[in-house]
């Protein structure tokens, strides 16, 4: 197995190697799944399916391990939303009152 970067955890941002990318492998830095559709390079929040592959199956939960064919590691982690602070929703309820 080679120890070369194949991709980003899409939670933690820990480069992951191919040996760290397996259907029932988690992350070594915070132990979530990382054979997800958050950490592939199709995920594409708002698209169909919130993937860019039109032939992809139907997956309801992108942060569970699945069985994608298409599925293949991204460098970039995912944006993260729906996990805003605090500070964030009450920036966003002044701005609409502007």
């Amino acid at each position: 197995m080679s120890d070369q970067i194949q991709g980003i955890c899409w939670n933690c941002g820990q480069a992951l190697t191919a040996a760290d990318l397996g259907r029932e492998t988690n992350c070594p830095g915070c132990s979530k799944p990382t054979r997800v559709c958050r950490n592939c390079r199709h995920f594409a929040p708002g698209r169909p399916n919130d993937c860019v592959e039109p032939m992809a199956e139907p997956i309801p939960d992108k942060e569970r391990a699945n069985f994608c064919e298409l599925f293949e590691p991204t460098d970039k982690p995912a944006a993260s939303p729906g996990r805003s602070t605090p500070d964030d929703l009450f920036r966003a309820a002044e701005d609409l009152f502007k």
